[in-house]
């Protein structure tokens, strides 16, 4: 049986659903970390990576429990910013060949699902602060 569940609800679900990913993204970023070669690049990528991958859930709970409108777009904002850094460091393991492509490009599609998500909520939430003026 198919219950109608009221908007704010769905909202809300969508909104732990994301941030459940965000939570596995960090979890997998982690791990990569962890498999990094032992060389001055790979510690280096390692540190950045380590930081910037696990930001996202974090600074997305943070804006989930925004302060106004405006706090919520630059926490949201934040939390991209670090997704597309983590992109960046993703790309880099890639091309410099540290790690197998079986083992990266299934993280490296997440996170840019996961920046096009943030991305458009951005883009969103900024046009619904336009309008509210």
């Amino acid at each position: 049986m198919f219950v109608l569940q009221p908007a704010s609800d769905l909202m809300d679900q969508r909104g732990e659903d994301l941030e459940d990913r965000l939570l596995d993204f960090a979890t997998r970023v982690g791990k990569l970390v962890e498999a990094l070669p032992e060389t001055r690049l790979g510690r280096h990528i390692a540190g950045q990576l380590v930081r910037s991958g696990t930001s996202p859930a974090p600074n997305y709970a943070e804006a989930c429990a925004a302060e106004s409108k405006k706090d919520f777009v630059h926490k949201l904002g934040i939390a991209l910013k670090e997704l597309r850094e983590s992109r960046t460091w993703v790309k880099l393991i890639l091309k410099s060949e540290m790690l197998s492509d079986d083992r990266i490009k299934p993280l490296l599609d997440e996170c840019i699902q996961l920046c096009n998500i943030i991305g458009k909520s951005v883009v969103t939430a900024k046009a619904n602060l336009q309008n509210t003026k």
